[in-house]
């Protein structure tokens, strides 16, 4: 996760609207987190950001890119003796 920049860095302002059932639960999970409010929002929403991102299922790709891809994959595959050895041993939870 992405750390939260001291708040001698951060230049961008933020605002929202919450009601006061989600402020009074935003505080208590703050306090409990022991984190001022401003850095459990940012925490939180920037590691929900994150994982929204890295869920993505379409990626963007220039010709280039796409091609060097295409490339890649055509290649023929190489020798992995440690990956081998891994795919060889039995799952943690089989044991």
């Amino acid at each position: 996760m992405t750390a939260v920049p001291s708040t001698s860095s951060r230049s961008a302002r933020l605002g929202l609207r919450a009601t006061p059932e989600q402020e009074a639960v935003l505080r208590r999970a703050a306090d409990v987190a022991r984190k001022s409010l401003t850095d459990f929002i940012l925490d939180s929403a920037c590691q929900a950001a994150e994982e929204t991102l890295l869920d993505q299922r379409l990626f963007m790709a220039s010709g280039s890119q796409y091609q060097a891809l295409l490339d890649m994959l055509e290649r023929p595959e190489q020798a992995n003796e440690r990956l081998r050895d891994l795919f060889a041993r039995k799952a943690p939870w089989e044991t």
